[in-house]
């Protein structure tokens, strides 16, 4: 019964499981072992060691780095770029697919120095390449390259200098392709070719009709910002034609959004896309490559479906349906398969970086106790209140909740008006509070429950505060909507009794994590533990790697976390391979434009001028000039003593 759901004598791991949904959203990846912790496991479901999360925690801030930290599991890389290449393998050789597969990561969803490395290091030996959008990328990607057999991708727009570092990479003998996003970028291609002497890759991005759901539609159909219509690509022929440089024409390329929930429109897509590629073929272009860009969708919320934090296909679906697709167009009229290309970058990096944090307080809704007698008073407003607390039960819950709000307002109305007293207020606010969180408590237990008390859950919670800043570390949670699992790192072999949301530490009302993921239905509230006295309460956010560790801003001058990777050997050792001290608040403050030497030169003569007037003495300046230094040098976040 849910009824004894939270019963402590009955808890158990497999309910913590089912509470939190790791089993659902952790991809094998993570789980919670019989201590209660949460555990990784690099290599995947039933591989390898399992390495808890709360002893690497704990190992961190006794390595002298504070919370919050962004851990970095290097291991979950190489997994996911092995499992994308092994799984296209295997359904091209079971669908007697004739061409290959290349996979390539855009370098916009991470650009840390070490994702990069090691995305290009893992994928060296599945010639795994990287896509650049502007010339900053194509110098990072050149400089990280390490197979010339992987295929380097420039998408976006293109001026000359990003043109002939290009030209200068195909001279060096890697794997090049200009996508032609715009007709203008034709003519610039054509003279810096000539200028070089160098035959260039070239491909063509295209509009497809075909538009996906979920958050990034506008990524594809006909109101794209990117990409050809079918007179621009007529158009871009025949001027390759008239220079005779048709056969440089290699790839076509389309892109129909990120996070795509539909295995349909994956399959619709990539139809559309092969038909188009006959057609160019049939035109006299070379071909051969077809670059179906990204969408291949994590499942952030475990629900199996087409909600846009998750997904209706597996891995090996996703394969089939673009490998089925394209030998169902193609070999109708014995056109060449091609090697296929993805830009997967969600799907390579969400599952390896996790964002540890600690609870550093907690603000309760629950209320003082009721006393056990009311206070004489000429109004019967607190008697009423009382009684409708009492008669909560599964078969009135709907009217003893309108009389709770009604008594509660009319408490309010009497107050303003001089016609009760403070007191009499705050008891009558006490009594209401009770009832709602009866009412709430009584909801989990119906199977439909009534609109107006899903509302009142809402807000019966308790708020969490976190060592850390949402705006900072989860963009795409305030940003557009973002549903990332959260949940306690250890402490879960007991039962969790608060029902609460995560503030982080800005002062924003929109610095909050109130969406959590459920298999079955969104959840506004988390289930969390009391805090205890000599023990720190350690929260994870997962599936943190794509986006979230480049798209951060500076709200309330929170600047970058501390970060840590490890590498997990197969026998269960880890090593920290590399840790990233957090920006400083003089750090934060350069970034905004602010001179610290100036900064710091004007504190001393607001101390000096502060002197002569007598509010601090010399010596005391010097000490508070010395706590300035230590405060521009420290973490822009909580830090304990």
């Amino acid at each position: 019964m849910w009824q004894d759901f939270y019963k402590k004598e009955q808890w158990t791991v497999e309910k913590a499981t089912q509470l939190y949904g790791i089993d659902k959203w952790g991809a094998g990846y993570f789980s919670i072992d019989e201590h209660g912790d949460v555990v990784v496991t690099p290599y995947g479901a039933d591989h390898g060691p399992k390495i808890s999360l709360h002893e690497i925690a704990r190992e961190v801030e006794e390595r002298g780095m504070a919370m919050p930290v962004l851990l970095r599991i290097e291991n979950i890389l190489g997994s996911q770029i092995k499992l994308l290449h092994e799984t296209f393998r295997k359904v091209i050789r079971e669908n007697n697919y004739e061409g290959e597969y290349k996979g390539v990561f855009p370098i916009k969803v991470n650009q840390q120095e070490e994702v990069v490395e090691a995305i290009t290091q893992f994928g060296k030996d599945y010639n795994h390449g990287l896509e650049a959008g502007s010339k900053s990328e194509l110098i990072a990607a050149i400089s990280m390259m390490k197979s010339r057999k992987a295929c380097l991708i420039c998408n976006g727009y293109k001026d000359e200098e990003f043109i002939d570092l290009g030209l200068y990479a195909i001279k060096m003998g890697y794997q090049v392709f200009f996508v032609i996003e715009v007709p203008g970028e034709v003519e610039l291609i054509i003279e810096r070719a000539k200028y070089h002497k160098v035959a260039p890759n070239l491909g063509l991005r295209i509009k497809l009709s075909t538009q996906a759901e979920g958050l990034w539609t506008e990524s594809g159909g006909d109101a794209s910002v990117f990409g050809l219509g079918m007179t621009h690509i007529v158009d871009v022929i025949d001027r390759l034609k008239e220079e005779n440089m048709l056969d440089c024409l290699q790839l076509l390329h389309y892109h129909i959004g990120s996070q795509i929930p539909n295995i349909r429109d994956i399959r619709a897509g990539a139809m559309e896309a092969c038909r188009i590629y006959e057609e160019l073929v049939n035109e006299g272009a070379k071909m051969g490559y077809l670059d179906l860009g990204g969408g291949l969708a994590v499942d952030y919320d475990g629900s199996n479906t087409n909600f846009h934090s998750s997904r209706n296909y597996s891995i090996e679906e996703y394969c089939s349906d673009i490998v089925e697709s394209i030998i169902t167009v193609l070999s109708r009229h014995d056109i060449p398969h091609p090697t296929i290309i993805t830009e997967s970058g969600r799907a390579i990096v969400a599952y390896y970086s996790v964002l540890l944090f600690n609870i550093l307080d907690v603000s309760s809704f629950m209320p003082p106790p009721i006393p056990e007698q009311l206070p004489q008073s000429t109004n019967d407003l607190l008697e009423n209140l009382m009684i409708a607390y009492d008669m909560v039960s599964p078969k009135n819950i709907q009217e003893c909740l309108n009389d709770a709000l009604f008594y509660r307002t009319q408490a309010r109305q009497l107050f303003k008006h001089g016609q009760i007293t403070i007191r009499e207020r705050a008891l009558a606010e006490n009594l209401a509070q009770h009832t709602l969180i009866k009412i709430s408590k009584l909801s989990r237990y119906m199977e439909h429950i009534p609109k107006e008390i899903k509302e009142i859950n809402r807000l019966v919670y308790d708020i969490y505060y976190g060592n850390f800043s949402l705006f900072q570390s989860l963009p795409d949670v305030w940003a557009i909507d973002q549903i990332l699992p959260v949940m306690p790192i250890h402490r879960l072999t007991e039962p969790p009794s608060r029902s609460a949301i995560i503030s982080d530490i800005t002062c924003d009302c929109d610095g909050k994590i109130d969406s959590f993921p459920d298999y079955s239905h969104e959840k506004n509230s988390i289930m969390l533990h009391d805090l205890k006295d000599d023990e720190e309460y350690y929260i994870g956010v997962f599936l943190v790697g794509a986006y979230q560790e480049t798209l951060g801003d500076l709200h309330n001058l929170f600047g970058d976390t501390n970060v840590v990777s490890i590498h997990v050997n197969e026998n269960g050792s880890y090593k920290f391979l590399r840790e990233l001290e957090g920006d400083s608040v003089a750090d934060v403050l350069s970034y905004v434009e602010y001179d610290v030497k100036s900064l710091k030169k004007r504190l001393k003569h607001i101390a000096e001028d502060a002197i002569h007037k007598g509010y601090i003495t010399a010596k005391e300046r010097k000490s508070i000039l010395n706590e300035f230094d230590e405060g521009l040098r420290g973490y822009t976040y909580y830090e304990k003593e």
